[in-house]
């Protein structure tokens, strides 16, 4: 009830969000007005809409018990955008038994102790199969390049080089990999002569180096 009493006001005083698109305001539109209308769910709290209206959409927050979320497919699904389904539950198995049930996301948070992550070892595993980034006690902003950086959680929502813009893999997304086979090294771009011109990182022999290469038989790949 803590939780719920410490939400209420902040969701009630947000300013409207602008979604990226407009079928995406209209999708997230849509799923509120279907969750408005389930008899299951209730509305906590809600922001004020603009007075003159637009493409903003509003906060909202929704509340539901444990055996109504297992019992309703639909209340796992994403709804894009600043909406919160607060989830009651009475015993350690309904918490289980809701990870076991979830899609794959992206991200899933715990807030807790030590202990708590001790006790709930069992809820960590499962999550762990479930989302991309685990996150302890703070929330899922920002993204970075870095290798340490993953988007997605298990298939087909994974970290794939096509499609992600997180993480060092999302450079694959803007290269088109060409390949030199049997051409004089006069011939080849700086990024593949043997001497290294460049100075940068290559693959050679299934090894990251910026050595100069010597055997000149290899086969190189640019990317």
């Amino acid at each position: 009830m803590r939780l719920q009493e410490r939400l209420q006001q902040p969701v009630k005083e947000t300013a409207g969000f602008h979604l990226l698109t407009e079928g995406i305001r209209s999708s997230y539109e849509k799923g509120i007005k279907s969750r408005r209308n389930k008899s299951n769910l209730k509305l906590v709290a809600e922001a004020a809409r603009s007075e003159n209206g637009g493409p903003a959409v509003t906060a909202v927050l929704f509340e539901t018990d444990a055996q109504s979320f297992l019992k309703d497919p639909e209340l796992s699904a994403e709804i894009f955008g600043p909406s919160t389904l607060l989830v009651r539950h009475s015993r350690r198995d309904e918490v289980l038994e809701i990870a076991r049930r979830l899609e794959g996301h992206l991200t899933a948070t715990i807030h807790g102790t030590e202990e708590d992550l001790r006790d709930f070892g069992d809820l960590i595993a499962i999550l762990e199969n479930k989302v991309g980034r685990l996150i302890l006690n703070g929330f899922p902003t920002g993204v970075e390049v870095s290798h340490a950086m993953v988007h997605g959680g298990p298939f087909p929502a994974t970290s794939d080089g096509r499609s992600t813009s997180v993480g060092t893999q999302a450079i694959y997304r803007f290269s088109r990999p060409v390949c030199f086979q049997g051409f004089p090294d006069s011939a080849l771009p700086d990024e593949l002569k043997d001497a290294n011109p460049l100075g940068i990182w290559r693959m050679i022999d299934g090894e990251m180096t910026r050595e100069p290469m010597v055997d000149q038989q290899r086969i190189e790949v640019a990317s």
